[in-house]
């Protein structure tokens, strides 16, 4: 599903939904756990059609086996989770107006929670009942009908982007700021693809609605039919949140995606329910920013926060009130410390952060000088503007690896500013190619070659694919062009079938040179097939050269900068200029008409 079409299906959701609720009379407070709940269900019903067959098909063959299972054993290890028939989505939606269909919904979630322990007391129930009136009980049959229309082939986690996108609009609709919790997929994605969370145990101390643990989950599936893996999927989650709200929400959407294991409500700065030092193989968040009011009292004789050392004011506070607690001036190096400390010995980490951070003063230096030196950074990369949609701030993805440690402290520096394709006139994101362009110098980076052979050779599978289309198309324009109907009524439908066709042969030359671009790209980069320092772009950088940068890990102090007086990207420069070319042809051609219209009417004289 694209941006767009997520956009839409979004808005449509929620003006039909938000017209219920006005026309009942309902709060917004009262309205959204209910109406969130029916998302989830619709979601996992549609995840739970898909593994139906397979479900069916083992229970046939097993019947009348010593070695027969029950039907909720073989759909928790399909699919992670069981639904009973009377909790699955299309059950409640053919149930009769005159049926008490708060009470159904209440025995489905009952049902969910039964053979889900980790949802227990997640799902709504009793709320259901609140959407009656003395007059009127058909709301609740009314909304099923609604969110029946999210449709069946939707993938990934676009159950918690529709599921926060109704967040923000219940807040909205409370008066309160509004807006999403969401971190962008592209940005999770590039997280995932640099550090490659294959198997194992992921940890997100901020998980929010736990889309970082989904994004994971959908490498691992990508992966593992790259390299034809048939093991069993080996990853368990681990998220912290401290809203008890979005705990809920998160337990649904590892859930509704099959992914095993526990989010804990906790504050992560005073609570660590798994003993979080040194555990994980790898480690993912975008932490809120710049937090300023974290009592150092109480986290100061942590490990896991001040093994690099604490963040904290030069002078003492000298304010009137002696009982103010001593506070962290900014609490972005407790996360940062934390992201370190919770890793195992070749573990890896990814994390958003304000590029603040990057060049912070005081004893936040101090800190960072002690990670470089540790050699647990692995890669600092710049992020465009206007990534996120509800924060302008720039920001700047970390990543460590622990592996590293104990040899000479080397970082790569990345400065993604200039790549990224525009979604509307505030908001950017990275192309599915974008991500694994830049994922691909990474791995170029640890010495994978063979990685950037493989993806030029997908993206020149492609791009013959559609020259491929193109040329056909253009063949049966060329066939239709030459059989010109000559009944003046069929002209009309003859014309736009070749209009029709031309937009389509368009369409196929585009996308051919798209995957153009992506090769070029590449190639010009980086000619020999391995890594190298790209003016503008990438920099490995030593030790004794961040110390001669007085430690910052800012990247655009070390790639350098290509001047661009356009102001374009390449993508964007190189885009102009095929239109521009074709432009040309399209001239030159009707040129050469004239040219010829105006040397026969010259030869009648």
């Amino acid at each position: 599903m694209t941006a767009e079409q997520l956009k839409e299906l979004e808005t449509r959701l929620w003006e039909a939904a938000d017209k219920l609720r006005v026309d009942s009379g309902l709060k917004a407070s009262e309205y959204a756990t209910p109406i969130l709940g029916l998302i989830f269900l619709r979601f996992a019903s549609i995840r739970y059609n898909k593994v139906k067959p397979l479900i069916v098909a083992e229970l046939k063959a097993q019947k009348n086996s010593r070695m027969q299972r029950e039907p909720h054993e073989i759909a928790i290890e399909k699919c992670g989770f069981y639904l009973p028939p009377e909790a699955e989505y299309d059950y409640l939606l053919s149930l009769p107006e005159k049926e008490d269909i708060a009470k159904a919904i209440k025995v489905a979630m009952e049902k969910i929670e039964l053979y889900k322990p980790e949802l227990q007391d997640s799902l709504p129930k009793d709320e259901y009942f609140k959407l009656y009136t003395v007059e009127d009980r058909t709301l609740p049959k009314t909304l099923l009908k609604t969110f029946a229309d999210i449709p069946e082939d939707v993938t990934g986690d676009i159950f918690g982007k529709v599921y926060e996108y109704f967040l923000g609009e219940f807040a909205l609709a409370e008066g309160q700021g509004g807006g999403t919790f969401y971190t962008p997929t592209s940005v999770v994605k590039l997280m995932v693809e640099i550090i490659e969370p294959y198997k194992g145990t992921i940890f997100d101390p901020a998980c929010g609605s736990g889309g970082m643990f989904v994004q994971s989950s959908e490498f691992v599936d990508k992966r593992r039919e790259e390299i034809q893996e048939r093991d069993s999927k080996d990853l368990m989650v681990y998220g912290g949140e401290k809203d008890s709200a979005t705990v809920k929400l998160a337990r649904m959407n590892i859930a509704v995606n099959g992914l095993r294991g526990q989010i804990m409500q906790a504050n992560a700065y005073y609570e660590d329910p798994f003993d979080s030092y040194g555990r994980f193989d790898y480690v993912m968040a975008n932490p809120p920013f710049n937090v300023d009011d974290v009592n150092l009292d109480r986290v100061k004789n942590h490990l896991r926060f001040n093994e690099y050392g604490i963040p904290q004011n030069k002078t003492k506070n000298t304010g009137k009130k002696k009982d103010n607690p001593n506070t962290v001036p900014n609490a972005n190096y407790l996360w940062i410390n934390l992201f370190a400390t919770s890793l195992k010995p070749k573990g890896r980490a990814a994390l958003v952060m304000a590029n603040s951070a990057s060049d912070a003063r005081n004893s936040e230096a101090d800190i960072r000088r002690n990670l470089i030196k540790s050699g647990v950074i692995d890669c600092m990369l710049t992020l465009p503007k206007n990534m996120f949609y509800t924060v302008t701030l720039p920001a700047t993805l970390w990543f460590f690896d622990k592996s590293k440690t104990g040899g000479e402290p080397k970082v790569l520096f990345i400065d993604a500013r200039n790549i990224f394709r525009q979604i509307d006139r505030a908001h950017r994101e990275f192309t599915e190619e974008q991500v694994q362009n830049i994922a691909t110098i990474m791995r170029l980076y640890r010495g994978e070659s063979h990685r950037l052979t493989e993806l030029l050779d997908q993206y020149q599978a492609k791009e013959e694919d559609y020259k491929r289309r193109a040329g056909e198309q253009s063949q049966w324009i060329d066939v239709q062009r030459e059989d010109k109907p000559d009944n003046p009524k069929e002209v009309k439908r003859w014309e736009k079938q070749i209009e029709d066709a031309e937009k389509k042969r368009q369409t196929l030359l585009d996308k051919m040179y798209y995957y153009q671009v992506q090769i070029q790209w590449l190639q010009e980069r980086f000619p020999n097939g391995v890594y190298e320092d790209v003016t503008g772009l990438c920099k490995s950088a030593t030790l004794t050269e961040i110390e001669e940068q007085d430690w910052s890990l800012n990247p655009g102090r070390y790639v350098g900068v290509v001047i661009e007086e356009d102001g374009l990207t390449e993508e964007e420069f190189l885009t102009e200029m095929k239109e521009k070319h074709e432009r040309l042809n399209e001239l030159n051609a009707k040129s050469i008409d004239l040219a010829n219209l105006i040397n026969e009417n010259l030869a009648h004289f």
